[in-house]
């Protein structure tokens, strides 16, 4: 019904950026919040940032003033610009859409994941 396709990971040295993006498509009637969750080894999966449709954002302690969370309504898209990164922000990120399908209902859906790699 709806899927969300991710793309932007990959491996960069500490100290750089990356921008992940994540469009949403299908049979979508509006979509609520948006947001990104992170996952590392042996860990739990945890929010990295969210975003309304009224552009009101939420962030994880961990990733103030280094990450920022974007939508593009017209487009279904979120984005995630990550900058000063840091060893400790590898793992796979997932896009997540709280999302109201047509005729159907409201659901959480989620993408694949893309892997950020950062090295020391």
């Amino acid at each position: 019904q709806v899927q969300l396709v991710e793309s932007g990971g990959g491996l960069v040295q500490a100290g750089g950026s990356l921008r992940l993006s994540c469009a949403a498509s299908g049979s979508i009637f509006s979509i609520n919040a948006m947001g990104w969750y992170r996952q590392a080894p042996g860990k739990q999966r945890e929010l990295v940032a969210a975003i309304t449709s009224g552009g009101s954002t939420n962030y994880a302690d961990s990733v103030k003033g280094r990450f920022t969370i974007s939508r593009d309504n017209a487009k279904n898209t979120v984005y995630l610009q990550m900058n000063s990164l840091k060893p400790e922000d590898t793992a796979v990120y997932y896009c997540n859409a709280d999302a109201v399908v047509a005729g159907t209902g409201e659901y959480d859906y989620w993408g694949q994941g893309t892997q950020v790699t950062v090295s020391s």
